[in-house]
């Protein structure tokens, strides 16, 4: 038995101190899974080459690359806003099947909103 007279050792970290915000966001994924894809892989890596051929035409004409930058972004979130539209109109077609959604389906919504969000604005 422990005596409760004997002064507390202080506790060591044991390797590296990880941040808070490192640790909640390893947890949050760790319980929900990785986050789905705001943009399909195949549309990921294009809008990814087209933003490398963007970047490469800068030298030989700025202002044209700075239009197609524009209009490029413009195209990512135009495809984010449609991914999340349709993933809202999945949910919104599970609740109307049933009438009432249950509590753990407005639950796994919120998680999903959560993440969504929680991206949005670590960008």
């Amino acid at each position: 038995m422990k005596n409760l007279n004997e002064p507390r050792k202080p506790m060591q970290p044991e390797g590296e101190v990880i941040p808070l915000e490192s640790r909640r966001a390893a947890k949050m994924e760790k319980m929900e899974g990785p986050p789905s894809a705001l943009v399909a892989k195949r549309e990921m890596e294009d809008l990814r080459a087209r933003w490398t051929a963007v970047q490469a035409a800068f030298v030989d004409d700025p202002r044209k690359s700075v239009q197609e930058a524009d209009e490029l972004v413009s195209s990512a979130i135009q495809q984010i806003s449609e991914s999340f539209r349709e993933q809202r109109s999945r949910l919104e077609k599970q609740w109307s099947k049933g009438g009432e959604a249950s509590t753990e389906d407005l639950r796994l919504s919120l998680q999903q909103y959560r993440t969504f969000f929680e991206r949005l604005l670590s960008m």
